[in-house]
């Protein structure tokens, strides 16, 4: 009687239809280990960043683009080449194997500060590298009308690995060094290798995908040019308008970290403070956004649409800047940073995947690879040096703060329109459900041409994913 009672609740929270809940609970696990494994290094990366000097973050971001120019097209190549089933596990062992090198370096502590900037800009690139290709993944698994009910929820599982992994650092960074923690994030990273494993079973296990919904070249590499995403995203309207909406967000944030970045080293002189600071900030930002997850994304998103969520966090992060330039104060900072973070993750993130369920499996893992890799660190770079332009102009900690004003203002406008197109290639491909004869995923339609795909291709029932 008490797990029916567990699981009434359950299904009023998510809603999970039958066939559904298997799949969301390696979902909700995949997510926990990836950002376990991130956020045990996430406060390393801040403290490294600022003892090598605020005044060289810009280039930092800035080599952290040039990192992703180069990875993208290795990407693509293997994107090309491997299917799904060996792509993803592949990219994650290649990122764990790395995490044990920089443990030696760390250990035996070779060129520290060389190994410093290296190690930021290393885990800026695995953090955006391993999150998309997630969110590929299930923007590939499920369906448009799943993803509303069920990506709060999955994203949820990601908010509760990003409360253990800080936890984990601030609990055992002073007893076992920071060296060590390289080690235990690799190994959360296996553990999201044994989940990809169980979801890509549970989906050739069902009736339904093999009969009549998965696409039979699902499981084949998706070919193309190494530059294919390139390509698909110029091609697109819909998903230059996705571009457009990261880049203003990526520069937002940017102004954000480097105002952060300048205020606790002025404020904060201790390395072990500051550090703790970031693990706080990350701690509240967690916990607030699991709660957007499990309560509010899903039932916001059903009731006023998608639009409405992409309008949210632009909308707020207007009156934030507007208030940081009022009283620039590091609890102002703190508090807009843990709200911006926290809505980012909650309610915009999982609103932005959605938009990629209408899109073809090739823009899903190569166009978006491309627009959350090489789009989001090109808006950090340029986000970088603009800020440092408008420093050396003369604008302080405020004017900087209300130059960014209109940048929400035309970021909201741009969450407004995408929303829409977003709900006019749904409805275009709803109406097309009652056509059992559609071309399959891997063969042109008109949708293609304005950035989307018939999801329903081929008859595929309504409950299950893929």
């Amino acid at each position: 009687m008490g797990n029916q009672t567990l699981l009434r609740l359950a299904n009023r929270v998510v809603r999970v239809q039958p066939g559904e809940a298997s799949a969301l609970v390696w979902s909700f696990c995949y997510f926990f280990c990836l950002l376990s494994a991130y956020y045990i290094l996430r406060p390393v990366r801040d403290e490294m960043g600022i003892q090598g000097g605020v005044e060289n973050l810009q280039w930092l971001f800035s080599g952290t683009f040039l990192t992703m120019l180069a990875a993208v097209p290795l990407f693509g190549w293997m994107a090309a080449r491997l299917p799904r089933r060996r792509l993803l596990p592949l990219i994650y062992l290649f990122f764990a194997a790395n995490l044990f090198v920089f443990f030696v370096l760390l250990e035996t502590r070779t060129a520290p500060a060389l190994v410093a900037h290296v190690f930021f800009v290393w885990v800026s690139v695995f953090n955006l590298f391993v999150v998309s290709l997630f969110w590929s993944f299930m923007a590939d698994l499920y369906r448009n009308e799943q993803a509303r009910r069920l990506f709060g929820c999955i994203a949820a599982g990601g908010s509760t690995g990003a409360l253990v992994g800080p936890a984990l650092t601030a609990r055992l960074a002073p007893e076992i060094g920071i060296a060590l923690l390289l080690p235990l994030s690799a190994f959360f990273l296996l553990g999201a290798m044994l989940c990809i494993e169980r979801l890509l079973l549970w989906a050739n296990r069902q009736p339904q995908a093999i009969a009549a919904r998965q696409d039979p070249s699902a499981e084949r590499a998706l070919g193309g040019g190494v530059l294919a995403g390139i390509t698909l995203l110029l091609r697109s309207d819909y998903l230059l308008g996705i571009t457009l909406y990261v880049v203003l967000y990526t520069l937002l944030s940017t102004f954000l970290y480097f105002q952060q970045a300048i205020i606790v080293s002025t404020n904060v002189a201790d390395p072990g403070d500051r550090t703790a600071l970031f693990a706080a900030i990350d701690l509240a930002v967690n916990a607030l956004t699991l709660f957007g997850q499990i309560f509010v994304v899903g039932r916001l998103i059903e009731r006023l649409g998608v639009t409405a969520a992409l309008l949210l966090l632009p909308a707020l992060a207007a009156a934030g800047f507007l208030l940081l330039g009022v009283f620039p104060t590091l609890a102002v900072l703190v508090a807009l940073q843990v709200i911006r973070r926290a809505g980012e993750y909650a309610i915009t993130r999982p609103a932005r995947e959605i938009l990629f369920t209408v899109v073809s499996r090739e823009e899903k893992y190569k166009a978006k690879n491309v627009i959350d890799t090489v789009v989001f660190r090109a808006g950090d770079a340029v986000g970088g040096w603009l800020f440092e332009g408008l420093r050396i102009l003369g604008l302080g900690f405020a004017s900087i703060s209300f130059v960014a004003v209109p940048v929400a203002i035309l970021w909201t406008i741009t969450g407004y329109l995408l929303g829409r197109r977003q709900e006019q290639l749904r409805a275009m491909l709803s109406a097309r459900k009652i056509d059992h004869h559609a071309p399959s995923l891997s063969e042109p339609t008109p949708l293609a041409e304005a950035g989307g795909r018939d999801e329903s291709a081929g008859g595929r029932p309504a409950a299950a994913p893929r």
